[in-house]
């Protein structure tokens, strides 16, 4: 197929391309699968096509919101985070952090609000829920903490009124040491209450 004449350089910028579109507008939070798919849109040749990074596509995420998001994806990082603020007040006292991309403001309307809990006894955390009200159920979430093969973690999916929520709980040991993050690599970015309150400010 023609587009599968395309430079190396240019096939890898056109599979971050698809592969941001996918995630922005099918809700695909996998950027490996995200990846196989744009390859498979494209047209290209599975094995020899050069693949961007996570972080390539995290970039033309960001800029495919700026440009055709800048009228209203604002409005829902407000919303995501202002919501996210409230479950960490009411999450306190597991050191809620938040993270992923309502932090780093690439949400987009299929984006959950991601949350680092921190306990030593999981099943705390479903009885806090519980005993708020939330509709929850126990599920297990992976991360890295070293490159390698990613841990399995206790967490919970719940829903506010308006969102979805994603919540891991990590051991209190856990609090000093962030997983490593999918898109670059490095020790995710965290934030607390203080930190949500100045984004919102």
């Amino acid at each position: 197929m023609k587009r599968a004449r395309l430079r190396p350089d240019n096939r890898r910028a056109s599979v971050a391309n698809e592969a941001a579109r996918i995630i922005q507008e099918e809700g695909l939070a996998d950027f490996r699968s995200a990846k196989a798919k744009a390859v498979e849109r494209l047209g290209l040749p599975t094995g020899g096509t050069p693949l961007p990074s996570n972080e390539e596509i995290n970039r033309a995420l960001a800029e495919r919101i700026r440009i055709f998001h800048a009228a209203d994806q604002p409005a829902l990082l407000c919303e995501l985070r202002g919501a996210a603020l409230s479950i960490l007040r009411a999450l306190e006292i597991y050191h809620a952090r938040l993270v992923g991309p309502v932090l780093s403001g690439t949400a987009t309307d299929f984006s959950a609000i991601d949350l680092h809990l921190f306990s030593d006894a999981h099943e705390a955390v479903g009885a806090t829920l519980d005993a708020m009200g939330f509709d929850h159920r126990h599920t297990q979430l992976r991360h890295r903490f070293r490159p390698g093969v990613p841990e399995p973690f206790p967490g919970y999916r719940f829903r506010t009124e308006d969102f979805y929520c994603s919540a891991t709980v990590f051991a209190e040991k856990h609090r000093r040491h962030a997983p490593l993050s999918p898109v670059d690599g490095k020790p995710m970015q965290r934030a607390g209450i203080r930190e949500v309150e100045a984004l919102l400010d």
